[in-house]
């Protein structure tokens, strides 16, 4: 019997598993699987990791959208373990993964091996913090739920002490500052999308009674970004149209700022300036795990990631395959390499499935070409702007309004179809609103 092992369950490693289980696997105990297929996440549950902006605002609570690995396992056929990868043995052809430990119980399970015949690392990133001085320490990354709750919390809890703590007094000829500012630095899609969440946040602890501040002047959100404008990845006239959203909203944005220091209530760019910052969001860039580095010799680039063939493939061991933002696989035709987004992850969970399928085979595996449909940017209730191109329309449009933000809500949408099927994806849209329509708008505890 082959055996997967797939390490990650994001969007990426989540997909395969579901897909391969359900050709392979067997939800049957009594009924042998055509192959063993295991996926392995250190975290007993998935969310889709673009959400995560709107769980740090509390405009989504993140346990009505988290699925259970070990349900989503039962229901298409595969197996889970939880842990951590730590250790790989490429010629003998096993994984080490560390012990699972709980906080008040200690080592749960101990650390084990398993052995594998096709290996699929599929582990995502981790924020990037560039050696800034005091960043890691001082900031919140966005990179787990946990992460996500934190900052929230913090948020409530600003707002609260702020409402009795006295203003400071208005200086004749400056502008009214802010009771409250947080600061978000980097003004990538995160980034920007989480500035416009914070302003629709504010206004709702208003209205619910958490605090008395005015939502728009007492509460200031700053977004902070290295280069010449936001969202550096994208076009120019969708950076251009957001930034003119975001100006609306009264979000203040700082381009051509690198930020040189971060402490506990300010940050100092390299040109001098100080900005004050009582809650500090760090959204600037992303890397690959650590532990990539340490996989028995297989190569990675200067950001961690594996470097992968036009197969999928790892350089140097044709049984180990990587996707998604840990994979740096060439892009033709253009000089960076495939961008890290939930789109590609999908298109190589989708071509990896149809590749796996010719291996067991025995067939020669084919070429990924990644192909770009646009990207998407949510401004929370407000808006949403974003381009449409390559094969979806035939050329390249800039959409925004009402049809940019169904487009971006119908992302997250396929994700859900893509593991439960259409039937169910139909059900959780409509249970979704009904939650909507019966709670308030942001998570208030």
């Amino acid at each position: 019997m082959h055996r997967f092992i797939i390490v990650g369950g994001g969007a990426g490693g989540l997909e395969l598993a579901t897909r391969l289980g359900d050709r392979y696997g067997s939800t049957d105990r009594k009924k042998a699987p055509a192959a063993q297929i295991t996926l392995i996440d250190r975290n007993p549950t998935h969310i889709w990791k673009p959400l995560l902006h709107e769980v740090a605002a509390g405009s989504m609570d993140p346990f009505t959208q988290e699925l259970e690995y070990a349900a989503q396992a039962l229901w298409h056929g595969f197996e889970f373990a939880q842990g951590e990868l730590v250790a790989l043995d490429r010629k003998a052809k096993r994984i080490t993964v560390g012990p699972l430990r709980d906080d008040e119980a200690g080592e749960l399970i101990p650390q084990r091996e398993l052995e594998y015949d096709t290996l699929i690392v599929a582990i995502g990133s981790t924020t990037h913090f560039f050696g800034v001085a005091g960043a890691q320490e001082n900031s919140i990354a966005l990179d787990t739920v946990g992460q996500a709750e934190l900052f929230r919390k913090r948020l409530i809890a600003a707002c609260m002490r702020a409402e009795h703590r006295p203003p400071e007094p208005d200086i004749p000829g400056q502008p009214r500052q802010p009771r409250i500012q947080v600061a978000i630095v980097g003004a990538g899609a995160t980034g920007v999308e989480l500035s416009a969440e914070l302003r629709n946040t504010a206004h709702v602890l208003s209205a619910y009674g958490l605090h008395k501040l005015d939502p728009k002047h007492d509460i200031g959100i700053v977004l902070i970004e290295a280069g010449p404008r936001i969202l550096p990845a994208l076009q120019e006239r969708v950076s251009t149209a957001t930034a003119e959203l975001l100006t609306k909203l009264g979000v203040t944005l700082m381009t051509s700022e690198t930020v040189a220091e971060v402490s506990r209530d300010s940050i100092r760019t390299a040109s001098g300036k100080t900005i004050r910052a009582d809650l500090t969001v760090w959204a600037a860039g992303i890397k690959a795990p650590a532990v990539l580095g340490e996989l028995d010799g297989l190569p990675t680039n200067r950001l961690g990631q594996l470097i992968v063939r036009r197969t999928l493939q790892t350089e140097i061991d044709d049984d180990i395959f990587a996707i998604g933002d840990c994979a740096a696989c060439a892009w033709p035709g253009n000089e960076r390499n495939v961008p890290p987004r939930a789109q590609a992850a999908h298109q190589q969970a989708s071509f990896l499935m149809k590749s796996l399928a010719r291996r067991l085979e025995g067939k020669p595996l084919p070429e990924y070409t990644y192909r770009d449909f646009g990207s998407l940017v949510s401004l929370g209730h407000y808006s949403a702007v974003g381009n449409l191109m390559g094969g979806l329309i035939g050329g390249n449009m800039l959409i925004e309004g009402l049809f940019a933000r169904f487009m971006y809500m119908s992302l997250y949408r396929l994700h859900v179809a893509a593991l439960h099927g259409y039937p169910r994806m139909v059900l959780d849209t409509f249970a979704h609103w009904l939650r909507r329509s019966t709670a308030p708008r942001v998570k208030l505890h």
